[in-house]
């Protein structure tokens, strides 16, 4: 059964996905992980004010 909003989910996850950092585990520290997607999506919707 598709869930309502599933598709919004798998759209940000792509989007992770471009950026090297985030489309492997690299970190060892899950804070660093935390601190890597913040700063991906702070790039993502700042891109977005612009254009």
């Amino acid at each position: 059964q598709v869930l309502p909003k599933r598709w919004v989910v798998e759209r940000t996850f792509g989007w992770f996905n471009q950026y090297r950092r985030l489309s492997k585990d690299y970190e060892r520290l899950s804070e660093m992980s935390e601190a890597a997607i913040y700063a991906v999506m702070t790039r993502i919707m700042l891109r977005r004010l612009v254009s």
